[in-house]
């Protein structure tokens, strides 16, 4: 069961939790030593989709899409941010991995969000095809950044489209963790800022374009936000939820995410909410690492 691979005792419940020495995440080969210390294979299903999985060598790609997993190991589905770098999402992968989850990680570009129809429903189809394919993952959890929420969005749009083929796929999902969700009204502040950091006269010109771009192509982007914040609002997973938000968050605002803990618990989700006092966006858990791990722990028991 879920519960049992991931609960630790309450002697190490706020530890973080590594299978290789933070020093060779700095080095350039740290996916490499990663995967051979830990006994992981990874490759990419497409552009977007990266799968983590366990084993005991390294197998060619050609054996990897042909796998079976005869363990029925739990999955984790980690939907990230905008351009994040790769070390940094194994830091979260990582939480996972040592409780014997596999891992997918879903990552779309700014392009590919602000086109949706070329872009982020093309990678929102490829999950969901991935995941009916791969029927041995009966449990799913869901740990989703930012942006992240639209995409779960989009891909909630496709399985109403079809749901007598994608049923499935909600009912294998037993857990989802949301941190600094952003609403379609926060992506023209949430864009800029991860495409400029620290650039604030191109975020203010970047973002003044977007709300031109959110005018001007509705048809061919706007509906497609709007649908999606509708459908994570009236979501169809109604498996427990644990949201991560910082009371100074521009871009995953405290109060857009109240809205959504709200809605969800009048449908009766089970929803749990910790709230920072100071951390930036998707920075929760480099600020307050063992708030941040027990919190998460404390949820999954």
């Amino acid at each position: 069961m879920v519960v049992e691979r991931i609960v630790l005792s309450t002697l190490t419940r706020i530890r973080l939790i590594s299978c290789i020495k933070p020093q060779l995440l700095q080095q350039k080969q740290n996916l490499t030593n990663f995967l051979l210390v830990c006994k992981l294979s990874s490759y990419h299903v497409t552009k977007n989709i990266e799968h983590i999985l366990h084993d005991n060598q390294i197998r060619t790609d050609a054996i990897i899409q042909n796998f079976n997993n005869e363990k029925n190991r739990p999955l984790l589905i980690l939907l990230s941010w905008l351009l994040p770098k790769h070390k940094h999402i194994m830091k979260f992968a990582n939480l996972y991995v040592e409780q014997g989850f596999d891992i997918v990680i879903l990552s779309i570009t700014p392009w590919q969000l602000i086109w949706p129809t070329k872009g982020s429903r093309l990678v929102a189809s490829d999950l969901l095809e991935f995941l009916i394919k791969h029927q041995n993952y009966q449990q799913i959890v869901l740990h989703g950044f930012s942006v992240g929420g639209y995409l779960w969005g989009e891909i909630l749009d496709l399985i109403q489209s079809d749901y007598q083929k994608y049923n499935n796929v909600i009912e294998r999902i037993v857990g989802q963790v949301w941190d600094s969700l952003a609403d379609v009204t926060e992506l023209s502040i949430g864009i800029p800022h991860a495409l400029f950091p620290k650039n604030k006269m191109l975020q203010n010109m970047f973002q003044k374009y977007l709300e031109y771009h959110m005018k001007t192509f509705y048809k061919q982007s706007t509906q497609y936000y709007i649908r999606s914040s509708q459908l994570f609002h009236t979501n169809l997973v109604h498996s427990p939820a644990l949201f991560f938000v910082s009371k100074t968050d521009p871009i995953g605002s405290l109060t857009s995410n109240l809205r959504v803990k709200d809605q969800w618990d009048t449908l009766g989700v089970k929803t749990y909410i910790k709230i920072f006092e100071k951390s930036p966006h998707v920075g929760h858990y480099r600020k307050y690492p063992n708030e941040y791990v027990a919190e998460l722990y404390t949820f999954f028991e």
